[in-house]
């Protein structure tokens, strides 16, 4: 191989930070290298890591294989003390040029790969100007980093540190570069976006961010969130749901559960009537929002009772895409040490969750036949209305934005016709 191939795992900030790492990399220098950006949110996005690393040493025996992300932060020693890797970087090593430099040599002992320091020590989030990312058709825009809170099934903390947030001068100077790049739908993105500003003089909220972006870089077309935490939305955001258009009508949530000592357990902040009088405000304000959902199945103690309340909380709230996590204990956490359930039913458990959430995928697609909206045609051939449902596309020209008729669906995405104009 050369030039350098970047494996990214995990969430939308994932996608963007790994620009900003190939970028940084180029800056350095580095050839024939494979950068392995990794996801810590369940054991199996650890697994799979470190099978991809495996594959890519036995496919390119001679590239430097450097990895880092969340689990590389967290688990730094594990992935030190693989064979196939040559040097393991920190989440905030990592977007910087000069730990691509100077690479130790093969074969050196696990802790001469290290390059991690202390993420809880950052203070800070440096603003990552991104020209683009390669294969969107939409932009990711980072606005916040960390979170200050400590959900009892999460590591994510001690990968990415403290909450932190981008000045908003940075983001609005950020999206006039995506824009001027030619960027028709941004995306916000952070680790807990909702918290957004309150490390920042005058503790602008999120929902102040956007309303602020849309007003002061008026060619952005179409403008998103990526999870939020809905106990956190401010009156700017609701404000936005309710009178902004170019504001994209779909919210994915940090649900996590819809039992209540669940809940608890789990140390969130909401109780499923929060959540619930949410989604039934943000209707009333956008009838033609939709919503997405983390859920986790077979978190420790959870009764069949509580599995079904999951269930049945995810239907009142009319999720329309469902993302749902057997529960993997992560060492370190408090859930970690709370009675398990056997692995066989969580597994069971999760698998009932998506099957309630390949309902409500089925109802939303259907109740979208015959309406008329607005596509953004991604590059291979699928395109995305403004509720972030997927639709067929072939032919039609990547990066468009098209008034369209739904004509029916598949059952896995939406079946759509172009208006002409």
């Amino acid at each position: 191989m050369s030039g350098i191939e970047v494996i990214t795992f995990g969430c939308r900030l994932n996608t963007y930070e790994s620009e900003v790492m190939r970028r940084e990399a180029e800056k350095a220098g580095l050839e024939r290298a494979i950068l392995v950006n990794t996801c810590a949110v369940t054991g199996e996005a650890v697994r799979q890591a470190r099978q991809a690393i495996r594959r890519a040493r036995r496919e390119n025996p001679e590239a430097r294989i450097i990895v880092t992300g969340c689990a590389a932060q967290t688990e730094k020693d594990t992935f030190a003390a693989m064979a196939e890797v040559d040097l393991v970087l920190g989440n905030t090593e990592k977007l910087k040029a000069e730990n691509y430099r100077a690479l130790p040599d093969f074969g050196v002992a696990s802790e001469e790969k290290l390059r991690v320091n202390d993420i809880m020590s950052v203070r800070e989030t440096a603003p990552q100007l991104v020209d683009h990312i390669d294969g969107h058709v939409r932009a990711f825009l980072q606005v916040q980093n960390g979170c200050d809170h400590r959900c009892t099934f999460c590591i994510i903390p001690y990968g990415r540190g403290n909450s932190r947030s981008v000045p908003m001068g940075a983001v609005v100077e950020q999206a006039c570069h995506l824009v001027e790049a030619g960027y028709r739908e941004l995306v916000l993105t952070g680790v807990d976006a909702t918290s957004y500003g309150a490390d920042l003089p005058g503790q602008p909220s999120l929902g102040h961010l956007a309303k602020t972006l849309l007003k002061q870089v008026p060619d952005i077309l179409r403008l998103r969130l990526s999870s939020i935490d809905s106990i956190e939305v401010d009156r700017d955001l609701l404000d936005l749901i309710a009178d902004e258009p170019r504001f994209m009508p779909h919210l994915h949530l940090s649900l996590q559960h819809g039992d209540d000592m669940i809940l608890k357990r789990m140390k969130r902040r909401h109780s499923s009537a929060d959540a619930l009088a949410f989604c039934e405000q943000a209707r009333r304000l956008r009838p033609e929002i939709a919503f997405g959902a983390d859920m986790i199945a077979g978190f420790p103690t959870e009764t069949e009772e509580m599995a079904e309340n999951a269930a049945r909380h995810a239907e009142a709230c009319g999720i329309s895409q469902l993302h749902v996590f057997p529960y993997s204990p992560r060492p370190g956490t408090p859930a970690a040490r709370m009675p398990q359930l056997d692995r066989a039913l969580v597994k069971e458990r999760a698998a009932r969750l998506r099957a309630t959430g390949e309902k409500l995928a089925q109802a939303h697609l259907s109740r979208m036949v015959g309406s008329e909206e607005t596509v953004l045609v991604e590059m291979n051939g699928m395109a995305h209305t403004e509720n972030f449902t997927l639709a067929a596309a072939p032919g039609l020209r990547p990066r468009s934005l098209l008034r369209v008729r739904v004509t029916g669906h598949n059952g896995r995405h939406l079946i759509i016709d172009p208006i002409a104009a």
